[in-house]
């Protein structure tokens, strides 16, 4: 992908979404990284305990690292997350397909660089919204913040 232009970045600009199919195995590695080890999102009894019908789920934080991969992606090394939130809103279960997505609904200059709003989700394969969110990049004039 090209290093981003902040000159050209408008309001309504939809990021490059970031898609990733989650399963046991991919919540095994983000806990082993994380130490994250947590009986519900490892067993499927404690799952089921903790509400959920189908067994283990997934962690939210794992859907915070998608959002801000999407993020990372879009912005390149000439930006920087000045501050990101999710709202976690439905479970991540065993084999969904989620995408993390974001517009941009604000620009700000600043001088030497440009403060962007951008709505973030992360979509499950039904579409339904599972972490909305909000975040800043701060995209530096001369392409580094």
């Amino acid at each position: 992908m090209d290093e981003l232009d902040p000159t050209s970045v408008r309001i309504g600009d939809e990021l490059p979404p970031f898609v990733r199919t989650t399963t046991p195995e991919t919540w095994n590695r983000f806990a082993a990284v994380n130490d994250e080890f947590v009986a519900v999102h490892m067993d499927d009894d404690a799952g089921r305990r903790a509400g959920n019908p189908t067994g283990a789920f997934g962690m939210g934080n794992l859907r915070l690292s998608y959002a801000m991969n999407l993020l990372r992606g879009w912005c390149g090394e000439g930006g920087e997350i000045a501050s990101i939130e999710l709202r976690l809103r439905e479970l991540n279960r065993k084999g969904d397909v989620l995408t993390a997505v974001g517009t941009v609904v604000a620009v700000t200059d600043i001088g030497d660089a440009l403060l962007v709003e951008v709505d973030l989700d992360v979509r499950n394969q039904h579409g339904a919204s599972t972490a909305p969110g909000r975040a800043t990049v701060r995209l530096d004039k001369e392409g580094t913040p």
